[in-house]
C-alpha cells in the first residue's frame, strides 16, 4: 500500500504541485489549507507523513502550533516543515517540538522526495523493531527446519502472502502462529506498511473496543489511536481471536464489511484499508455451536485456513532448532553456546513438547545455565532429563515406566523395554521405519517383524508397557 501524505499549505498552487509530484511517485495525498482542515484530516485517519507549512493565512493556528498539537496526539507521526521565510531559530524550534526536518521554499523536488523517503524509512524501521519485540520478545525471526511439515507451511505462506485474502492461522500455543502471520505480511504487497498485533487474550472486554477503534480526544486526554487505524495500509493480526466478546465480534464483522468505524466518544468516521489475519488455538466450530463465537465472523476471517503443526509432528526439525535457539540464548546471556550429544538430542526428539517451540527454547536456556561441565563439554541426556523436570516425564516417550517394568518377569520386562525403546525412536523419527531401522541397527524388514511381534503394527500411536 502507498504511503498516505497530508499536505498542509495555504497556497492551492503549491498543494497541487506537491500532490502531483508525490502522486507521480506512487504516494497517496490529501490536502489541507488551514489548521481546522489539517486537524480534521488527521482525525479522519492518521496519515503516514505530514508536510506542513509554517505560515498559514486565514488559519487559527500557524504551522508550529499545528505541529505541537499533532505531535501531542501522534508522537510517532513524521512531520516535515516547509517555509519560504524560515530562519535558523525557527528550524531549531520546529525540531525541538518534534519536526523530522525543515525545508526552505522554493524546494528542489529531489530534496523533498529524499527527505520524505528518509522519514518514512526511519518510521518503518522503528515500527518494525517495536513490532518484532512485541511479537517475538527478540525471538525466532524465521521458520527453522526442513521437515515436510514446515516446508508445506513455507509454501502456503508464499501462496497466500501474494493475495489480499484474510487468513485464519490455527495451532497449539507456542507452535509459531504469530510468526507465520508476520511472515505472511513480510512477503505481501503490504510489506512496507505497518504490521500491528492485537492480543485479544490479554484484553478485558471493557478495554478491547478502545484498543480496536481508539478513543476520541477529550478536554483532559489526547486522542488515542486504535490498532485498526494504526494498521492502515498494512496488516492487523487479531491474535487469539476467540477471546473477544460477542459484542466486539459483531463490531469487527461490520468493520470487515465496510472498513469504516468511529472512535469511542467520537462522531467522525475513520476510513481504513487493512488486511486482517487472525490466530487461534481453540476449536472455533465448537465455540460456534456453544454460541460464544459468531458464525459470520468465522466465515469472514477463515477465507484461507492455515494450520501450523505442533513441534511433536516435526521432530526432525529439533536438531536445527536446538542449534538456532542455543546460539540465540547464549548471545543474549553473554555466554558460549553448548553443544548437545546424540543421546541428548534423542531425548529431546522423544519428548512430547506440549509447549512446542517456546518450551524447547526455555529448556535449552535452562541447559545453558545449569548443565554441568565446561562450554566445550557435550550436554548429555541426563541433563536433558533434569531440565525437562520429573513432573513432565509423562511427555517423554518410554520414560517413567521403570517401577512397572521392574515388577514383571524377565521375558515380559524385556518385551516392555523393547516396545518402549522402539516406540521412543519411532516417535523421534516421526514414524519413519527406514531411519529408525538405520539408527537401531536392524534391517528394515526385521524391524517390521519385530514391531509386529511386539503388537506395534500401529507404530508411534500405540504405546504398550507390558
Amino acid at each position: 500500500m502507498a504511503a498516505d501524505i497530508l499536505i498542509v499549505d495555504d497556497e492551492a498552487d503549491i498543494r497541487m504541485q506537491m500532490a502531483g509530484i508525490l502522486e507521480d511517485e506512487g504516494f497517496e495525498t490529501r490536502e489541507a489549507a488551514n489548521s481546522a482542515q489539517a486537524y480534521s484530516a488527521v482525525a479522519a485517519r492518521q496519515p503516514s507523513l505530514v508536510i506542513l507549512d509554517v505560515w498559514l493565512n486565514a488559519s487559527e493556528h500557524d504551522g508550529l502550533q499545528i505541529l505541537e498539537n499533532i505531535k501531542r496526539d501522534h508522537p510517532s507521526l513524521p512531520i516535515i516543515m516547509i517555509s519560504g521565510h524560515g530562519t535558523f531559530d525557527m528550524a531549531v524550534s520546529a525540531t525541538k517540538i518534534g519536526a523530522y526536518d525543515f525545508i526552505s521554499k522554493p524546494f528542489k523536488t529531489d530534496v523533498l522526495l529524499h527527505t520524505i523517503d528518509r522519514a518514512l524509512s526511519e518510521a518503518k524501521l522503528r515500527r518494525e523493531n517495536e513490532e518484532l519485540q512485541k511479537l517475538t520478545g527478540g525471538g525466532i525471526t524465521g521458520l527453522i527446519g526442513d521437515s515436510v511439515q514446515i516446508q508445506d507451511v513455507r509454501k502456503a505462506i508464499e501462496k497466500v502472502a501474494a493475495t489480499e485474502s484474510r487468513v485464519m492461522i490455527t495451532g497449539a500455543p507456542g507452535a509459531g502462529k504469530s510468526l507465520v502471520a508476520r511472515l505472511i505480511h513480510k512477503n505481501s504487497t503490504r510489506a512496507d506498511g505497518p504490521f500491528v498485533v492485537l492480543n485479544c487474550a490479554s484484553l478485558e472486554p471493557e478495554t478491547i473496543d478502545a484498543a480496536l477503534f481508539g478513543v476520541e480526544a477529550t478536554e483532559h486526554d489526547r486522542r488515542k489511536i486504535g490498532v485498526l487505524e494504526e494498521a492502515h495500509g498494512g496488516t492487523l493480526l487479531l491474535d487469539e481471536v476467540a477471546d473477544m466478546s460477542l459484542e466486539t465480534q459483531g463490531k469487527i464483522v461490520r468493520v470487515l464489511h465496510s472498513q469504516k468505524f468511529q472512535r469511542l466518544g467520537g462522531d467522525t468516521w475513520v476510513d481504513v484499508n487493512v488486511r486482517v489475519l487472525a490466530t487461534t488455538n481453540r476449536d472455533l466450530n465448537a465455540l460456534i455451536e456453544q454460541g460464544v463465537f459468531r458464525e459470520d465472523l468465522y466465515y469472514r476471517l477463515n477465507v484461507v485456513p492455515l494450520a501450523i503443526p505442533p513441534l511433536s509432528a516435526r521432530r526432525g526439525d529439533i536438531p536445527a532448532l536446538v542449534t538456532y535457539l542455543m546460539d540465540r540464548s547464549a548471545t543474549a546471556k553473554g555466554r558460549t553456546a553448548r553443544a548437545l550429544g546424540d543421546d541428548a538430542l534423542a531425548a529431546l526428539q522423544g519428548y512430547g513438547w506440549p509447549g512446542n517451540v517456546w518450551e524447547l527454547s526455555n529448556v535449552l536456556e535452562r541447559l545453558l545455565i545449569l548443565a554441568p561441565g565446561d562450554s566445550c563439554d557435550l550436554i548429555g541426556a541426563d541433563s536433558v532429563s533434569a531440565a525437562l523436570n520429573e513432573s513432565e516425564e509423562e511427555n517423554l516417550v518410554g520414560w517413567g515406566n521403570a517401577a512397572e517394568v521392574m515388577s514383571l518377569p524377565l521375558r515380559e520386562a524385556r518385551e516392555a523395554f523393547e516396545r518402549d525403546y522402539l516406540l521412543f525412536h519411532l516417535t523421534r523419527f516421526g514414524g519413519n521405519i527406514s531411519r529408525t531401522a538405520e539408527f537401531v541397527g536392524m534391517d528394515r524388514a526385521a524391524l517390521h517383524r519385530k514391531l509386529k511381534g511386539l503388537g506395534m503394527n500401529g507404530g508411534p500411536k500405540q504405546k504398550a508397557v507390558g
